[in-house]
């Protein structure tokens, strides 16, 4: 597969964690000759919060994941590539257990704290007869350096994997973020194929993590979209492996340096993901401004973002400002045509309900040859702001998805 034009030209080094490891093997689940599935193990149980699709059809890793989420605990996440493990019945909620079980079976803890998640293709049984060998032989080579191999088996049509860390202080003692990342399409807000694991060697209580995960994942994971298809799979956990003690409150002043990092780390994934959306030459911005409201700015971004008229002439490098009218138009939300103010980059090119006087379409064509194109929407009836990503829709995305299952 070609790797994504907006592919970054360096990847970063994840740090080691103390009290985290991790490896991957070849479980042959779809894929002929790479890693498919990944172990991420602790070496005392973490605290760990998450984050899921909000898809009625959920998939049976996420079913599990939720029922152990409360707890708050967790020895271990299991994850796989290439079936998604989704709309599998009985069969899938026994492949999870099994799973479960065959990895608490080999590192000696409860299944209750063995977290799951699986990607690929919704339908097909997961096959896990074989899973208790491959995750010993997983386990027989878990190293605190295999970040960089982690984020490869967890790949489905990505192009390249996704990878971000951050280092910050806390009372004179540096502590690191590492996060990793999956997904290139069914990618829309309320999570996506995207899966996400994170893990800090600050020692935060689950309560604390979970708060501040959930208040990220709006502006970052939540505020993305590919193709405007939201996923049965998506899962961010959030983990903590810090000895020592735990901090238990989400206002506690030692926490401002985290949670700069935690923003970053996530925010930073979240563009790995637009730029690596199926068939993806361009990143895009999308900010709204003036809206009635905050709800209901985003709600007019996400209408802009997931327009195939938009984001097809974008591809093109059409400065056609008219598809953002019409989008704006379609959102159901409060809008005013007469103030109507929208610009490419650093060109006005409407305003007050028309095209400006001095409109050239020479200047708006440069802004849309970049591969990264802010678009801005001013309604100019409220004070209500929101910005989203998303890529352009070119000809690769339905190649991609027209082959998927072939």
């Amino acid at each position: 597969m070609k790797v994504s034009p907006l592919a970054p030209k360096l990847y970063p080094e994840l740090p080691p964690l103390t009290g985290v490891s991790l490896a991957a093997v070849e479980a042959g689940i779809k894929y002929v000759g790479r890693k498919d599935l990944c172990l991420i193990k602790f070496d005392k149980p973490a605290e760990i919060a998450g984050v899921f699709t909000t898809s009625k059809c959920p998939s049976a890793p996420v079913d599990w994941c939720r029922k152990h989420l409360a707890k708050g605990k967790a020895n271990a996440i299991i994850v796989n590539s290439g079936n998604a493990n989704a709309f599998t019945g009985k069969r899938g909620e026994e492949s999870v257990a099994l799973t479960a079980k065959a990895t608490s079976a080999v590192l000696g803890c409860s299944p209750k704290t063995v977290f799951l998640a699986s990607t690929g293709v919704i339908g097909e049984p997961l096959d896990t007869a074989g899973f208790e060998e491959k995750i010993r032989m997983a386990e027989a080579i878990l190293s605190e350096q295999k970040w960089h191999e982690a984020a490869q088996a967890i790949m489905t049509t990505d192009t390249y994997p996704k990878l971000a860390t951050r280092s910050f202080d806390v009372d004179g003692t540096t502590f690191t973020l590492n996060g990793i990342a999956k997904g290139s399409g069914m990618i829309a807000p309320d999570m996506a194929t995207m899966l996400s694991f994170l893990v800090t060697d600050l020692p935060v209580d689950h309560k604390v993590l979970q708060k501040l995960l959930s208040r990220n994942t709006k502006s970052t994971f939540n505020a993305v979209t590919v193709d405007s298809d939201t996923s049965t799979s998506d899962t961010v956990l959030l983990a903590s492996c810090g000895a020592g003690k735990k901090i238990t409150e989400p206002n506690d002043k030692r926490l401002k340096s985290f949670k700069v990092a935690l923003e970053e780390v996530m925010h930073e994934l979240s563009m790995l993901l637009v730029r690596d959306g199926e068939g993806a030459t361009k990143q895009v911005g999308i900010t709204v401004s003036g809206a009635k409201t905050k709800r209901s700015a985003k709600r007019i971004a996400f209408a802009i973002a997931n327009s195939p008229l938009v984001k097809t002439a974008i591809a093109g490098e059409d400065a056609n400002w008219g598809r953002i009218v019409m989008a704006v138009g379609k959102a159901g939300e409060p809008a005013d045509r007469d103030k109507l103010q929208i610009q490419f980059g650093d060109i006005i090119v409407a305003q007050n309900g028309e095209r400006v006087p001095d409109y050239s379409e020479e200047d708006a064509s440069r802004v849309m040859r970049q591969d990264e194109i802010e678009i801005a929407v001013d309604l100019g009836i409220g004070k209500g702001t929101a910005k989203v990503w998303t890529c352009d829709l070119t000809k690769e995305y339905v190649a991609i998805n027209g082959d998927y299952r072939s």
